[in-house]
C-alpha cells in the first residue's frame, strides 16, 4: 500500500536491525500490540503522552487519516479504498463534510476554464 515518501527514512531505520517478517511495534513480549479502546494507560496512551497529544482514541486516528487524505486533494474512492469501506457512498455518507470545500474548488476550476475558453475564442 502506498504511504507518503516522508516516512521511508524513519521506517528504514526502524526496519534495518528487524529480520523478514517481524513485527515493526510489537508489545513488549514481541506479539501484536492489543487494541488499546479498553485499557487506560495503554501503548497507545502513552505514546500520545510521549509525543505531546491530547487523548484520543485509534478511530480519532482514522478521521485525522481521513481529514488529511481529503484537504490534500483525494477523490473520494482514494479515500474509500484508503480506508476500506465496501463502497464510495459509505466513505460519502460518513464524511461528506470533509468535501464541502470541493464545491469551492470545482467553481474556482470552472471559472478557470471558462475565462480560458474565452480567451482561446479572442
Amino acid at each position: 500500500m502506498p504511504f507518503p515518501a516522508f516516512l521511508s527514512a524513519s521506517l528504514t531505520e526502524l526496519c534495518s536491525d528487524r529480520a523478514d517478517g517481524s513485527l515493526l511495534f510489537p508489545d513488549k513480549y514481541g506479539n501484536h500490540l492489543t487494541t488499546p479502546t479498553i485499557r487506560e494507560n495503554s501503548w497507545f496512551d502513552r505514546a500520545l503522552d510521549t509525543a505531546g497529544l491530547k487523548a484520543m482514541t485509534i478511530h480519532d486516528l482514522r478521521h485525522t487519516a481521513a481529514s488529511l487524505a481529503v484537504s490534500s486533494g483525494a477523490n473520494v474512492k482514494a479515500v474509500q479504498r484508503m480506508l476500506g469501506h465496501a463502497s464510495a457512498a459509505m466513505t460519502l455518507d460518513t464524511y461528506s463534510d470533509l468535501f464541502d470545500d470541493d464545491l469551492d474548488a470545482v467553481a474556482v476550476r470552472l471559472d478557470e476554464a471558462a475565462t480560458l475558453a474565452v480567451d482561446s475564442l479572442n
